[in-house]
């Protein structure tokens, strides 16, 4: 059984995602986990995926 991922980490140039993550990610997490791929300073953090986002507003 393959166990879905719904939380992806960043930060210390290092990431679970990237920048061509947008459709599961959304644009701003997509974004952060690439700035955090190129070592541009930003603060570790994570993202939710949009299908998370998407079942809370329902």
């Amino acid at each position: 059984m393959v166990k879905k991922k719904y939380v992806y980490f960043f930060g210390d140039g290092k990431a679970e995602g990237n920048g061509k993550m947008k459709e599961l990610l959304g644009g701003k997490g997509a974004n952060l986990a690439e700035m955090s791929l190129l070592k541009i300073p930003v603060p570790a953090g994570f993202t939710i995926t949009t299908e998370v986002c998407t079942a809370y507003y329902k």
